[in-house]
């Protein structure tokens, strides 16, 4: 399996080899280091979105994320900004583009764009955040498998793959299958990456790590975000470690099947500053051996 990581010798910051040490002291974890492909944590940037609408705000926003400890991005939900400047002010922080988000309709109109700035920014993982309600029943995922062969096959051609990310509505059952399931089952994986999300996998009602198994050796990108509930029985996103997710199962799962980028994902941080909760969920899967 050669999923496409950055060029290790290149990176300034040694640290970088080292970044999947884990604490074998904890019996939970015990185990993970070995099976481990050396993955790097990093922050998906919608997180943040409210923050990266001007180059001035995602400067000053990409200095937050590296100096909370995240060695990655992944970019989505910029405002309009010229993909070379934000590539200079990547390069000024030394953070790492691990993956984008953008519309399918950007792959289906502007492929040529797309590729070209991901390769502007070093990037060699594109991703789409979903699709749109129409693409949600067995006619709509054939739709989607007919588009997706010329765009995953010019993308590989540039050494870019292209991964899906789900919520839960992918869950919904056509016949005795998911439409998640039906789309990876009838999809060649080096055509089709995952890119699950275990909270929406375990809001659809799915078992976040026996869908990262079921993923393995197809699966570079993982968003992680915790699952609380209120007392008014409201299903809320928290931050890693603040929920009630089976963090050592999941871990355990994302080690054995190869995922080499953990990105950290909260669409909604509520009453909490999104920068504080991409910083809580660092410190905890650093508490809990990711480094």
């Amino acid at each position: 399996m050669n999923y496409a990581i950055i060029n290790i010798p290149e990176l300034k910051d040694k640290m970088l080899q080292d970044h999947f040490e884990l604490n074998c002291e904890k019996k939970q974890y015990k185990g993970i280091k070995e099976l481990s492909m050396k993955p790097v944590l990093g922050a998906q940037l919608y997180t943040v979105r409210e923050f990266t609408k001007t180059l001035a705000e995602i400067e000053v926003t990409l200095q937050k994320v590296s100096e909370i400890g995240y060695k990655a991005v992944q970019i989505s939900g910029f405002g309009s900004v010229d993909p070379e400047n934000v590539s200079e002010l990547i390069k000024k922080t030394g953070l790492i583009v691990a993956a984008t988000h953008m519309p399918w309709s950007s792959f289906l109109e502007n492929l040529d764009e797309v590729i070209a700035t991901h390769k502007l920014w070093g990037c060699t993982h594109a991703a789409i955040g979903g699709l749109p309600d129409e693409y949600f029943s067995l006619a709509g995922l054939n739709r989607f498998l007919d588009e997706l062969q010329p765009v995953a096959e010019a993308l590989g051609k540039e050494g870019i793959d292209f991964s899906y990310h789900n919520h839960n509505h992918e869950l919904a059952r056509f016949g005795d299958k998911t439409w998640l399931a039906s789309l990876y089952d009838l999809t060649d994986p080096k055509l089709m990456k995952a890119e699950l999300d275990v909270y929406w996998i375990q809001a659809g009602g799915g078992d976040p790590a026996e869908w990262v198994r079921r993923c393995a050796g197809r699966q570079p990108l993982l968003h992680l975000k915790d699952m609380t509930v209120g007392l008014e029985r409201e299903q809320r996103m928290a931050e890693i470690g603040e929920g009630n997710l089976n963090w050592p199962a999941i871990l355990r799962a994302a080690a054995e099947s190869g995922v080499e980028w953990y990105l950290v994902e909260q669409d909604y941080c509520y009453e909490r500053d999104p920068f504080d909760s991409l910083a809580i969920s660092y410190r905890n899967l650093v508490s809990m051996g990711l480094n």
